[in-house]
């Protein structure tokens, strides 16, 4: 149940951002497994099997650590063990895009027209269409409305049609989640703020005022097809329903406070991008009649506006910072062209097989799904192999500096670098990347920690924020911390 006193600084204030088999290349001789203390210029060095002990996890840990130049394996504990990668995937799908896109590709939405413009009014239909792009937010989405304007059109004798089949419309990514967190919103060829809705509330006389927006840093368009009741209930927390083209959201008023935001999943995106367009085109003067949504594009149609999103490599270096799972799926599906997310995942299996020579088993391109496995034997082998193609040295500079820690999980100044991507479930932390020591001799790791029956043990309400899992998590990142900083001492 959900208490009165629970307020939704917990599960209900949303960021506004988004938010975090085969063997290697092996020498003759056995990988090191270290046991005991080690001495390293005079200090002590943890054994690794007494940190992994220390930190009470359960489940399993596995990890991998190789010279990055020579692919030899330095040492390693449960390294072939397939577990899931979380949002770690997105390393792997990172150098997918950068291969099957280039550096350079751009997510491109555009305005066409299907007739002549004459008096200001388009004899024909006007299309609102999208590529994709994951970036595209409600202030850029007013700089297109605004260039319409700039044209001189301001009306449509035809119809106001919306086109999201340049990538194929999934519902949600990971059918395991919550229905209302936001980091599971929807995916098709036209996106708008992470496909993600904005509820705001505050406390009235006799209830509460909500409102559903667009919310920008510039503008906040009210939106009609995302709505919100408040209901006298304690549990549970959201409800959902499509109904008549509408999303229809229920809260309970048990668990609101005074006021506050949060931000929930679109389900329609494409209807929510036409509306939020046909509103910032209003406010430009130009007029539009509700939109339709269309899979293709009418023939002949000519484009009269363009917004182009930033290169590729930009937009993959904030998906690794923030973890944006959108990003993850658009860039992915992008560099597939399959139909669907599990046969573009499928593909993305397929090329690192064929590329990296390293075997994984991914049901998505974000690691949302807890269905995807990878060793971290196999995603150290995929780092290596990397470094031989363009696609592996564009990974690098798009990688996040994640810094040195120190026994206690703190992070402190230190010469040895680790460029790489976190990756977090509940009861799933994983960490792959490089490290990078004065010395130059970088080193490319893998480490993932799962507990994954005690995953599997949790009700789907509480998978948002169940008991134990951030005191678990803090855990884990002490022991990846702990591991790194004993390779940068012993091989660095």
């Amino acid at each position: 149940m959900v208490s009165r006193r629970f307020v939704l600084s917990g599960m209900l204030a949303g960021a506004a951002l988004p938010v975090w088999g085969e063997g290697l290349a092996v020498s003759p001789r056995p990988v090191a497994r270290p046991s005991g203390v080690q001495a390293v210029a005079g200090k002590a060095v943890a054994d690794p099997a007494a940190l992994i002990e220390a930190a009470g996890l359960g489940g399993v840990v596995g990890y991998a650590v190789a010279d990055a130049r020579t692919g030899r394996l330095l040492e390693a504990m449960g390294e072939r063990e397939a577990l899931p990668p979380a949002s770690t995937a997105k390393a792997v799908t990172a150098l997918y895009a950068l291969e099957k896109l280039g550096a350079g590709h751009r997510f491109a939405t555009r305005v066409l027209v299907t007739g002549p413009v004459a008096g200001g009014v388009v004899q024909g239909d006007l299309v609102l269409s999208g590529t994709g792009d994951p970036e595209l937010d409600t202030d850029r989405l007013a700089g297109l409305a605004a260039e319409l304007a700039a044209t001189g059109i301001r009306g449509v004798t035809g119809t106001y049609l919306v086109h999201d089949g340049a990538l194929p419309f999934v519902d949600r990514i990971a059918g395991d989640q919550p229905e209302h967190v936001g980091y599971n919103p929807a995916i098709s060829g036209l996106n708008l703020n992470y496909n993600r809705v904005h509820f705001e509330w505050k406390r009235a006389q006799g209830g509460w005022g909500v409102a559903m927006d667009a919310r920008g840093e510039r503008f906040a368009p009210p939106v009609q097809m995302a709505r919100m009741e408040v209901v006298a209930r304690e549990a549970p927390l959201f409800t959902y329903r499509a109904r008549g083209g509408a999303e229809e959201w229920t809260v309970a008023s048990g668990a609101l406070g005074k006021g506050g935001s949060r931000w929930l999943p679109v389900r329609n995106p494409a209807a929510y991008v036409g509306e939020v367009f046909q509103s910032l085109a209003a406010a430009q003067g130009v007029k539009l009649p509700a939109g339709r949504v269309v899979g293709r594009l009418p023939a002949g149609a000519q484009v009269v506006a363009e917004l182009a999103g930033d290169p590729l490599a930009d937009v993959l270096r904030r998906m690794l910072r923030w973890s944006t799972n959108l990003t993850a799926e658009v860039v992915g599906l992008s560099s597939s062209g399959a139909g669907g997310l599990r046969p573009s995942a499928g593909a993305m299996s397929d090329w690192m097989r064929g590329r990296l020579g390293a075997e994984g088993r991914f049901v998505d391109h974000s690691g949302l799904g807890g269905q995807s496995r990878i060793s971290a034997e196999q995603m150290v082998r995929a780092l290596v192999a990397s470094q031989g193609t363009a696609a592996g040295r564009g990974l690098k500079p798009v990688l996040r500096d994640l810094g040195m820690r120190d026994d206690e999980g703190g992070a402190i100044e230190s010469p040895v670098a680790v460029i790489g991507k976190t990756g977090t479930l509940n009861f799933v932390s994983a960490l792959v990347g490089f490290v990078q020591p004065p010395s130059g001799r970088e080193m490319a790791f893998a480490i993932f920690c799962a507990d994954v029956a005690r995953r599997d043990r949790l009700s789907v309400a509480e998978r948002e924020q169940p008991k134990g899992g951030k005191a678990w998590t803090r855990r884990a990142r002490k022991l990846q911390g702990q591991l790194i900083a004993r390779w940068g001492a012993v091989y660095g």
